[in-house]
């Protein structure tokens, strides 16, 4: 315990350093301090003393817990409480991207340049620069809370801006995104009507490229937010790994009112009369979209299938698959046969039955409308290669040859409109177009369902007048694009463009 110490004139504080040695109080320059009083040089030398005795319990820090990253990873994603469609991001990128090459390497002992590593390894493989980056952003948000929970000291995950690069700006840069115009989006319609043989598919691609709005916006769009003259954006169906729809908020609570010109609103109307009153059964809601192919699980329904009409009559399922694809091809006597069978065992063609989804699934209409209407080819598919899709040249622009023999029976196939573009590529488009019509920046933001939060926009505000240029301009694009088409060919098959081809005519 520190003391004091008489030194005739003064007193000094001594307090013990080691065992046998005492140290002197003394000011920051090392000069000893002398008290006027015995209790103030003793308080001073046990607050000396004091810090001695600290520094000699200083303690060493334990050492982090030792788990392993795939352990870490399950416990904090079973921890997080998010969006449906986020936990299953972070879930692919777990399992897909990350486990593969951490899962058994210890949290703490994770370096950067095994991360790097890693990261050059997924480029290589010909992963997209955008899809890598997100990736790293998961595992930097996993490491993350590994620091805060004191699993390691540091993350490695994260990058310093700048470093570790052999260019700039444009080493992250990717392909060009594919958009279209007016007209094609109104092609691109048409052509997926054809492919679906419906309205549905003409008045969906048109929706998304004169509204911009997302994928599942358009398949969870309910019946009762469409307005006369605008569409509410109140929800959208993310369609999950395990093959549900999930209805939800829009992406980032974007919800908003989308002004319609009136030609577009008449085409919503007609679909909303198409739609009908009947809710899904998944959700028990009216929506404005239907699926176009049958529902899983219709090829297992009750009654007669084709093989059966084809044992019946005594002919093979080829033949019967003519008879209802092209009844010319078929004699007479067979295809009565054919068709008698057909009534007494009560046969009705998938198609016919009424069973089609109740929601456009995401790869579903993308690969097998969307895809074959931009390029005019159907996608590979084994046993099948990709090959072009087989039409009837009459009435223009041709008529999908369906059935047994089609690529034989093809007279004509389609030519591209806009190789490499997607769904999402319409939203891209509806931008473009307001790009071109010089839409002010906020009418822009609201209609896509973005925000901006610079302080320009915050003095911005939207006017009557702007949203009235916008639709006229919008109206004048699919006019001039109605124009075109009409030049091509003045009627369609798709009964809805041939009534608005028609009208203008």
């Amino acid at each position: 315990m520190g003391f004091a110490e008489n030194r005739g004139e003064y007193w000094r504080g001594r307090y013990k350093i080691a065992p046998g040695k005492y140290g002197t109080v003394a000011d920051e320059y090392g000069k000893t301090i002398r008290f006027r009083t015995k209790r103030a040089a003793e308080k001073a030398a046990a607050v000396e003393e004091e810090k001695v005795l600290t520094a000699g319990r200083a303690t060493v820090a334990p050492e982090p817990e030792r788990i392993t990253f795939g352990d870490y990873a399950s416990r904090w994603y079973e921890g997080q409480d998010l969006a449906a469609s986020t936990m299953q991001n972070y879930r692919r990128h777990i399992e897909e991207h990350l486990l593969p090459q951490f899962e058994d390497a210890i949290v703490s002992e994770i370096t950067k340049g095994e991360i790097d590593a890693w990261e050059r390894s997924e480029r290589e493989r010909g992963y997209a620069a955008s899809s890598i980056k997100t990736w790293r952003g998961t595992l930097h948000l996993i490491l993350a809370d590994a620091v805060d929970e004191e699993l390691r000291e540091s993350n490695p995950a994260t990058r310093r801006r700048g470093r570790g690069k052999r260019a700039g700006r444009s080493r992250s840069r990717g392909p060009e995104k594919v958009v279209t115009s007016a007209l094609g989006v109104l092609l691109i319609a048409e052509r997926a009507a054809l492919l679906s043989g419906r309205d549905d598919e003409f008045v969906g691609v048109v929706l998304k490229g004169y509204t911009g709005m997302r994928w599942g916006e358009i398949v969870g769009l309910e019946t009762e937010f469409i307005r006369p003259a605008a569409v509410r954006v109140e929800h959208q169906l993310y369609e999950l790994d395990s093959g549900e729809l999930h209805r939800c908020p829009p992406k980032d609570d974007s919800y908003r009112t989308i002004d319609l010109p009136g030609w577009l609103s008449n085409l919503l109307a007609g679909q909303i009369a198409r739609a009908g009153e009947k809710p899904c059964d998944c959700h028990g809601r009216r929506y404005l979209f239907s699926g176009h192919a049958a529902a899983n699980g219709a090829a297992r329904r009750p009654g007669a299938k084709l093989a059966d009409v084809a044992r019946a009559a005594g002919v093979s399922t080829g033949t019967v698959s003519n008879v209802l694809n092209r009844p010319g091809a078929v004699a007479e006597a067979t295809r009565a046969v054919v068709e008698k069978a057909m009534a007494d065992l009560g046969y009705v063609r998938a198609w016919a039955s009424g069973e089609n989804a109740a929601h456009w699934r995401r790869n579903g209409f993308a690969t097998w409308l969307f895809h074959p209407a931009v390029t005019g080819w159907y996608p590979k598919k084994s046993p099948q290669e990709a090959r072009p899709v087989p039409l009837i040249a009459e009435p223009w622009p041709g008529i999908p040859a369906r059935g047994r023999g089609a690529a034989g029976r093809a007279e004509a196939s389609w030519m591209p409109i806009a190789p490499g573009l997607t769904p999402h590529g319409l939203r891209h488009s509806h931008k473009t177009m307001m790009d071109e019509l010089r839409t002010p920046p906020k009418l822009m933001d609201e209609r896509m369902g973005h925000e901006d939060g610079s302080v320009q926009a915050r003095y911005s505000h939207i006017t009557p007048e702007m949203r009235r240029e916008l639709l006229r301009g919008l109206t004048e694009m699919w006019e001039g694009a109605l124009a075109i088409r009409r030049r091509m060919s003045p009627g369609s098959p798709v009964t809805v463009l041939d009534a608005l081809l028609r009208a203008g005519a």
